[in-house]
C-alpha cells in the first residue's frame, strides 16, 4: 500500500506518482514542471490524511482505519527472546472533519433526486432599500418539556406550530422590503445522533421521538417559513449557522435546501461550509453565528479580519447570535453584538440550574444608508393568545 491509496483528487495522483517514480519531491516539481512548494504541500496533506487514517511506515504502522476514524496511537506485545511483535493494539477515534466531510458527500449525492418545487408568485411591489431578517434564536426541534416539571410542554408538533406561526406574525408585521432573510442562529435540532447526545460533552438529552421524524419536522417547517417570506418578499434568503447541539445536521439544511431551490431565482441559499456567514446591505453588514465558539467581544474584529472590505464599505455592522437565549445587546468599537431569545421551552437541566429566559423571536428591518429603522417581536403570548 503507498500514498496513492490516499489521494483524494486526480491532481493529488499525479504528483504522489511522480514523487514516487522520480524519488523526491524536487525531481517530481522538475518533471511535472511545478514549483517544488506545491508539490510539497500537496505531499503534505496527503500524508496528514493517511497519517489519520492509520498509515505510517516510518512508524511500523501500515493498517487503515474506516473513513471517518483517525488513529491515535498503538500498543504492541513484543517476544523479549526474540524481539518479534506478538500482538499490536491499534487506538482509533473520530476525525470530525473528516465525518463532517462524509455526511455533506452523502446528503449531496442524495440531494441531486429531490423534485423541484413549485414557484409562488412574487408580491407585486416591494421597497427596493430595506431588508427584513427574520433571527430563529435556537428553535430546538426535537426537544421534549414535560409542563409539571419544568412549567411548560414542548415537542415537535409545538415546536413547528410556534415557529411557522411567529414568522407568519412577524411577516404580517414587516414592511414590504425587497429582501427578506430568515436567519437559524443554531441548534435549530436538539441532537445530532441516534443516541440524543450532544456531540461534544456527550450530555444526554430531553428528545421527543426519533431522529428522522425531527429531521422532517424540521425541514417541513423551514419550507412553511419560505413560502410565507415568498409571499411578502421579492428575493427570500437563508442562512443555517451550526450549533453545538447540531454540527452536522446545521450543514445538512444548507446542502438539502441549496439542491432543492438551486432552480429557483428568488431564493437565495447562502451554503458555505463554514461557521459564520455574512450579509451585505447597503451600508450595513450582517456577522451570523452560533455563539458557543467566540466571545461577543472578538467577534468585531473577526468580522473586520474576514471581511475587510466589506468592512470598508459599510457603517451599521451587527453580529448576530443565539446560543444562550438570552435578549442581549452590546456595542463594541466598529458595531453591535446581539444575542437572541428562542420559541422553544426551558428543558429539565436549564430549569433545573435556573437558566430562565423570556421566549420569543423578531424582526429587524434595515435601511440601505440608515441601518436599523424598525423592529417587530412576536412573544409566546402572542403566540398562544392567537
Amino acid at each position: 500500500m503507498s500514498l496513492i491509496d490516499y489521494c483524494q483528487t486526480d491532481t493529488q495522483r499525479e504528483i504522489i506518482r511522480a514523487v514516487e517514480r522520480e524519488g523526491s519531491n524536487n525531481k517530481a516539481a522538475r518533471a511535472l514542471g511545478q514549483g517544488r512548494r506545491s508539490v510539497d504541500e500537496c505531499v503534505r496533506r496527503v500524508k496528514g490524511y493517511a497519517a489519520r487514517r492509520g498509515y505510517a511506515p516510518e512508524h511500523g504502522l501500515n493498517r487503515p482505519q474506516p473513513d471517518g476514524y483517525a488513529l491515535k496511537g498503538s500498543s504492541a506485545l513484543v517476544d523479549e527472546r526474540s524481539g518479534e511483535t506478538v500482538l499490536q493494539w491499534y487506538k482509533t477515534d473520530r476525525d470530525k472533519e473528516r465525518q463532517v466531510e462524509l455526511v455533506r458527500e452523502m446528503v449531496e449525492e442524495m440531494s441531486q433526486s429531490i423534485p423541484p418545487r413549485k414557484k409562488i408568485k412574487p408580491p407585486t411591489k416591494c421597497v427596493d432599500n430595506l431588508m427584513t431578517v427574520y433571527p430563529m434564536g435556537d428553535p430546538h426541534f426535537g426537544l421534549y418539556c414535560w409542563a409539571a416539571e419544568v412549567g411548560n410542554d414542548f415537542d415537535l408538533k409545538i415546536a413547528r406550530q410556534d415557529l411557522c406561526n411567529a414568522v407568519r406574525y412577524l411577516v404580517q408585521q414587516s414592511p414590504p422590503s425587497r429582501r427578506g432573510v430568515l436567519v437559524n442562529l443554531g441548534d435549530f435540532f436538539h441532537a445530532d445522533n441516534f443516541e440524543g447526545t450532544t456531540a461534544a460533552s456527550g450530555h444526554i438529552l430531553d428528545m421527543d421521538s426519533r431522529m428522522p421524524k425531527m429531521v422532517n419536522e424540521g425541514v417541513l417547517a423551514l419550507k412553511t417559513c419560505l413560502d410565507e417570506m415568498l409571499r411578502k418578499h421579492e428575493i427570500v434568503e437563508i442562512v443555517n449557522a451550526p450549533g453545538n447541539h447540531d454540527p452536522i445536521l446545521g450543514h445538512v439544511l444548507s446542502i438539502m435546501f441549496g439542491h432543492w431551490l438551486a432552480n429557483d431565482d428568488r431564493v437565495v441559499v447562502h451554503d458555505k461550509p463554514t461557521w459564520r456567514h455574512y450579509i451585505e446591505h447597503g451600508k450595513v453588514l450582517l456577522g451570523i453565528t452560533h455563539g458557543d465558539k467566540t466571545k461577543d467581544a472578538a467577534l468585531m474584529g473577526i468580522m473586520a479580519t474576514e471581511q475587510p472590505e466589506a468592512w470598508g464599505r459599510t457603517k451599521h455592522r451587527v453580529y448576530m447570535r443565539g446560543h444562550h437565549h438570552h435578549d442581549s445587546r452590546q456595542e463594541y468599537n466598529g458595531g453591535v453584538v446581539e444575542q437572541f431569545r428562542t420559541l422553544a421551552a426551558g428543558d429539565a437541566y436549564a430549569v433545573g440550574h435556573g437558566y430562565l429566559s423570556g421566549r420569543d423571536m423578531k424582526c429587524i428591518v434595515y435601511d440601505r444608508e440608515y441601518g436599523e429603522v424598525a423592529r417587530w417581536t412576536c412573544g409566546i403570548d402572542i403566540l398562544r393568545g392567537s
